[in-house]
């Protein structure tokens, strides 16, 4: 018994004594902020922390952290850390020059030697060479950055079975890494800095597998097959996949699952959008201002240019083949009335209806043809004329047949408005019919010649029969 009660005291001693250093206070900040010396710092293109400075921020930051972040704390998003955080914030600023828009890399970077701080604890005064807990007093080293009721309610949680469960679940995922990083504290961001800086090179950034491959080099210099197989294998894939799939190349080659947001072979601090995205500063009250103002004087131009354009008087039909009809070279957007031509074997007006130029429109659940508008046919002008795409969801393959439905018609043969057609003379004479017109949603009755003896199709929204020896009484629209 006497035995064990020395033996557990020697690993106590030995665990305190191996630790000669004393705590980090970063003395020569403090004594430069002083004399009014205040630190630069330098970031890489993916907001990393680099030299010079770099380290010295770094180790900064977790004095701080140890200062004023109790051991205890296991959610570094308590909200009853702020206080705590504003002032490990103001610290920094105090004795280094940075922008405020690094304030997110700070916090997250205090956060994770918080963790570091703990786990450190833990292995080394809490558990013996294989890993059992061990009931140790408080380190004399620390007493002055953690109080005995900390330290025993540190204890406790390293105590408690759901942790230890958890804590031996991570400790053997760990374990046995297949490609272990072999270079310490650098980081990944000082260690392309490094590189850069031997290489001479121009470049601002290396690609992920390359860093990946010289982040597990050893003191030898001589990398592991398993990390020289995965680094071949990314050499062929970024030779094969476009460039805009080069960020995932290191993951294809090491096929493993991945999460959202992770980037492998960065480090800390490189997120997905901090790789495409640069941040800007952000705009003015008054910038803002003149970009709405910019922005509302096109608009306006393009309420009166469209205004223009819905305002177009077309010319009367002429009473031969040809078409005298204004073509828009735009459709306004929205449901305009319209009508339906044909280019061949000439040129004329076979129908009328309604154009649906509406964003992301669908034809029977379907894509509309390319240059095509989907149309509604509402009168047959030429009830036997082809469809320039007969719909495959009907049997409709006539303009007669389409009426009352949906078809896609080319851009080109559609002339929007409906113009107030005048019968011509010498058809009226041939034909021996009238012709009357009346306004505001009325009908306009009209004749035309047509090769065709009996047919029917829709006249003033009802069937009718054809007479008059093939003239035939169609009804338009204003």
């Amino acid at each position: 018994m006497a035995d064990d009660q020395h033996e557990e005291v020697s690993k106590k001693v030995s665990a305190e004594e191996e630790i000669r250093r004393g705590i980090t206070v970063m003395r020569r900040v403090v004594q430069g902020r002083s004399r009014g010396i205040i630190l630069d710092v330098y970031w890489n293109n993916q907001g990393q922390l680099i030299e010079p400075n770099g380290h010295t921020l770094t180790s900064f930051i977790g004095a701080l952290v140890r200062n004023e972040i109790p051991i205890t704390c296991d959610d570094w998003r308590n909200k009853e850390l702020n206080e705590s955080k504003e002032k490990i914030w103001s610290e920094i600023k105090r004795c280094f020059n940075i922008e405020e828009e690094r304030r997110g890399f700070c916090m997250k970077l205090a956060g994770k030697l918080l963790r570091g701080f703990r786990t450190f604890l833990s292995s080394k005064f809490l558990k013996d060479a294989d890993g059992n807990f061990v009931d140790a007093e408080l380190p004399k080293k620390y007493e002055s950055l953690i109080s005995a009721e900390e330290w025993e309610a540190f204890k406790s949680k390293r105590q408690d079975p759901v942790f230890q469960r958890i804590s031996a679940t991570n400790r053997e995922r760990a374990s046995s890494p297949v490609y272990p990083y072999r270079k310490g504290r650098v980081g990944y961001g000082r260690l392309e800095q490094s590189m850069l800086q031997k290489e001479e090179s121009s470049e601002t950034s290396l690609p992920a597998h390359v860093l990946w491959k010289e982040a597990r080099v050893g003191k030898s210099g001589v990398p592991q097959e398993e990390v020289l197989h995965v680094y071949q294998k990314c050499e062929e894939l970024s030779q094969s996949l476009s460039p805009d799939d080069t960020k995932g190349i290191l993951s294809r080659a090491l096929d493993v699952p991945e999460y959202y947001g992770r980037v492998r072979g960065k480090g800390f601090g490189v997120t997905p959008t901090s790789l495409s995205i640069k941040k800007g500063k952000a705009p003015s009250n008054r910038e803002l201002h003149a970009r709405l103002e910019a922005m509302q004087a096109e608009l306006d131009a393009l309420r009166r240019e469209r205004e223009a354009s819905t305002s177009t008087v077309y010319r009367d039909a002429s009473d031969k083949d040809s078409i005298n009809c204004t073509f828009q070279p735009n459709i306004p957007e929205g449901i305009s009335h319209c009508q339906l031509y044909l280019s061949s074997p000439y040129y004329r007006m076979v129908g009328k209806g309604k154009v649906h130029n509406v964003s992301g429109v669908l034809l029977h659940t379907r894509e509309l043809p390319a240059g095509c508008l989907k149309v509604s046919v509402d009168i047959a002008v030429e009830p036997n004329a082809a469809l320039p795409y007969p719909s495959d969801d009907s049997d409709a393959t006539t303009v007669h047949e389409a009426v009352g439905s949906f078809v896609a018609w080319p851009t080109n043969l559609i002339c929007v408005g409906y113009e107030n057609n005048v019968v011509p003379t010498s058809l009226s004479n041939k034909s021996g019919t009238r012709s009357s017109s009346k306004c505001g949603g009325s009908v306009i009755t009209a004749v035309k010649e047509m090769s065709m003896s009996q047919s029917r199709w829709r006249v003033d929204d009802e069937e009718k029969e054809g007479v008059g020896g093939g003239a035939v009484s169609v009804g338009y629209y204003c």
